[in-house]
């Protein structure tokens, strides 16, 4: 399948997830990219990609609050990332959803005990609360009957689709995901790709998605942005 450039998954241009303009990105005292405009919008799916780094993180770590915007501007979920303060930084991240490449499941607790972690967490107390929003999203990624499992019990592609309900248990309204798909065979991708764009379609959440695998783009199109150079530019089918 041809990419499409710009595609959008039933997204809504009337709502901006992200929305950077002119943002100089640094790392420490280093500019690592420069003069950055870029909208994401409510349930839109864009790959971002580029070579080890040329600033793929350092984009993510900054909508996620984890760097410091210092020039130019930016909003995600509603939040001004010039005034956003350390104190701010935990309920930013309530909005937000992040899946990473190697899981980070507690592996001393079982799935559902790594569920209910993060909900108390993020300030949740009711246990029947608790107990539904846990199931609620764990048939989402189709892990209906596997809270009791502890992670080493399962496989990757099973811990990663713990990890991605782990990302959907505050309702957010973006999902940053980095390199889901790195640790996975061919065809759990395959099931991991379809059940992000399914999530994505479903309950309009935005993705953000940095990968190196071209070939996931090709069977999966979406908006592509690549990062090179220490710029962020919208690219076609032939330039990946």
């Amino acid at each position: 399948m041809d990419i499409t450039v710009g595609e959008h998954i039933g997204a809504d241009p009337s709502m901006k997830i992200v929305s950077l303009i002119q943002a100089n990105i640094y790392q420490g005292n280093s500019l690592v990219l420069n003069n950055v405009n870029l909208e994401v919008n409510k349930g839109e799916f864009m790959y971002l990609i580029g070579r080890t780094g040329t600033g793929k993180s350092s984009l993510l770590k900054t909508l996620y609050g984890d760097l410091y915007l210092k020039e130019g501007e930016g909003n995600v979920a509603g939040f001004d990332l010039k005034e956003l303060t350390w104190k701010k930084v935990p309920l930013l991240r309530r909005n937000l959803g992040i899946v990473f490449q190697d899981f980070r499941l507690l592996t001393d607790r079982n799935v559902h005990s790594n569920l209910e972690f993060v909900l108390k967490a993020t300030g949740w107390k009711d246990k029947v609360l608790i107990n539904e929003k846990i199931e609620s999203v764990l048939t989402k990624v189709g892990l209906k009957n596997k809270g009791s499992k502890m992670p080493y019990e399962m496989s990757g592609g099973e811990q990663q689709r713990v990890d991605i309900a782990r990302a959907l248990l505050n309702d957010p309204m973006l999902i940053l995901a980095d390199e889901p798909t790195g640790n996975l065979d061919p065809d759990t991708t395959d099931e991991i790709m379809q059940l992000l764009f399914n999530i994505c379609r479903d309950i309009q959440t935005a993705f953000i998605m940095a990968t190196h695998d071209y070939g996931i783009i090709q069977r999966y199109p979406a908006r592509v942005v690549r990062i090179e150079h220490g710029q962020v530019r919208e690219i076609s089918a032939a330039g990946v």
